[in-house]
């Protein structure tokens, strides 16, 4: 796959990656990831699509310098600027947890509007299950902000996001989910600039779920295809049929012996729903 680059007008850079061609097709990744956790697709939908698999800022190559503010609203918008310029006007996108949210986020403040999009196991307007664990999370990341303690945070990362642990995410418990953690994780260790970075995204990051959704679901449309792994504990299926019944187009498809890594339990089905709905 090329390496590219995407310069934002404020100086924040994307680093993205395409492979074959046709329409373009963006995967947004999740938190913590990067470009890599698409790779079991491309094989599947790079005869169909061009393939546009970005770094969301503060993951992979992409931006992490600690000056950018990281609120969600202007990572929204670098997003917003990275589709129009690389996917043209009416894109297609399909977005996993942290990148299905920027991506709701963008399109309910019209910054980009999808010819369709694909909405994989992320919060929505709910709380996860796991919300005591990600609280506690987030005021670990804020602590970069304090000197001295962002190199230990950032060695804190690499240390608590093992390999094992996308073994873990992957129901099927597919023994390569653990290389996509290891190259996440690659130059964590000693980044003390990332580590100022998230802890800035932590800070501007809402403490509580976004109810606002609920009311701003009517107003999306554009055909969704809600995407759902029935073993991810994180993102219950009961957050995606409150939002099929008020998102006016909408689709939800359910796919069996799958979790949060969807796309290493069972490649070939993601493909193919990805595939049929934006094909």
């Amino acid at each position: 796959m090329r390496l590219r680059l995407y310069h934002h007008h404020d100086g924040a850079r994307v680093a993205y990656r395409e492979a074959g061609t046709g329409p373009a097709l963006a995967l947004l990744h999740s938190a913590l990831l990067s470009h890599r956790e698409w790779e079991p697709l491309v094989e599947e939908l790079c005869h169909r699509f061009r393939l546009v698999l970005p770094d969301l800022p503060l993951h992979g190559h992409s931006e992490d310098r600690p000056e950018h503010p990281y609120t969600p609203q202007w990572l929204a918008e670098v997003l917003a600027g990275f589709l129009l310029e690389t996917c043209g006007p009416r894109p297609l996108v399909a977005g996993h947890d942290l990148g299905a949210q920027l991506l709701i986020r963008a399109v309910i403040e019209e910054r980009v509007r999808p010819a369709r999009m694909v909405l994989m196991p992320n919060c929505l307007h709910g709380r996860s299950p796991r919300y005591g664990i990600d609280r506690a999370v987030g005021a670990a990341l804020r602590l970069g902000s304090v000197p001295g303690f962002d190199w230990a945070l950032s060695h804190a990362m690499r240390a608590g996001l093992h390999p094992a642990l996308g073994v873990k995410l992957s129901h099927t418990g597919n023994p390569a989910a653990a290389d996509l953690i290891r190259h996440a994780v690659a130059d964590f260790g000693g980044n003390t600039a990332r580590a100022r970075a998230w802890a800035a995204a932590a800070a501007a990051w809402p403490p509580q779920p976004d109810r606002s959704l609920l009311d701003a679901y009517a107003g999306i449309g554009i055909p969704v295809l809600l995407l759902w792994a029935d073993h991810d504990g994180a993102h219950p299926e009961s957050l995606a049929e409150e939002a099929l019944d008020l998102l006016p187009d909408a689709d939800l498809r359910v796919l069996p012996d799958t979790g949060f890594l969807m796309a290493y339990d069972d490649p070939i089905g993601v493909a193919r729903e990805i595939s049929s709905f934006c094909g």
